[in-house]
C-alpha cells in the first residue's frame, strides 16, 4: 500500500524494509531497520529479522534448524551480481539453497536451477540443495555437512 507526501507515492516503513530485502544485503538491510527505529518509526512484526529476511516457511525453518545447532550465522537472502541466494556463508563460498517441491518441479525450474548453480560454481561457490524432507527429518546430517563445510569443529566428538 502507498500514500501519497509532497506528491510522490511513498510506501510505510515496514512496506519499505519488506521490499529492500530483495536488493540489499543483510547487513545494509540491518542497517535500514535500526535507522527506521532510531527515527521513531513503527514497525509491524513482519519486520522483524526473520520474517522480513526469509521468502518462504522452508527457509525460515532451515534458519532455525541453523541456530539450534549453533551453526554460524548465514547471509539470508543475500545478493550475489545478478542472482539472491537462500543462505550464503560469504567466507566460506558456501552457498545453501532450500528447495520446496512446489516451486522447484517442472522442467522450467529444473533447468533455471541447473543453469543458476553452474553459474555460481563457475564464480567459486559451492551450491548444497536441501529439500523440505531433508530439512525437516534429517536436521542433524544437515548440521554435520553444513559444518563440515564451512569450517566449524562439532559440537561434540563421535564416540
Amino acid at each position: 500500500m502507498t500514500t501519497l507526501r509532497e506528491g510522490i507515492p511513498v510506501t510505510n516503513p515496514t512496506r519499505t524494509l519488506l521490499d529492500l530485502r530483495g536488493c540489499v544485503d543483510a547487513a545494509e538491510l540491518g542497517r535500514a531497520r535500526r535507522q527506521a527505529e532510531v527515527l521513531g518509526y513503527r514497525l509491524d512484526e513482519a519486520a522483524s529479522i526473520e520474517s522480513d529476511l526469509t521468502r518462504s516457511e522452508l527457509e525460515r525453518r532451515f534458519l532455525r534448524l541453523c541456530r539450534r545447532h549453533r551453526l554460524p550465522s548465514p547471509e539470508v537472502n543475500a545478493r550475489l551480481g545478478d542472482h539472491v541466494v537462500d543462505f550464503l556463508w560469504r567466507r566460506s563460498g558456501l552457498i545453501v539453497e532450500t528447495d520446496g517441491y512446489r516451486y522447484h518441479s517442472g522442467r522450467a525450474a529444473f533447468e533455471h536451477d541447473h543453469r543458476r548453480q553452474a553459474r555460481l560454481a563457475a564464480a567459486g561457490y559451492e551450491v548444497l540443495r536441501f529439500t523440505w524432507r531433508q530439512v525437516l527429518d534429517d536436521p542433524k546430517e544437515i548440521a554435520a555437512i553444513l559444518r563440515s563445510r564451512i569450517g566449524q569443529a562439532p559440537l561434540t566428538q563421535p564416540v
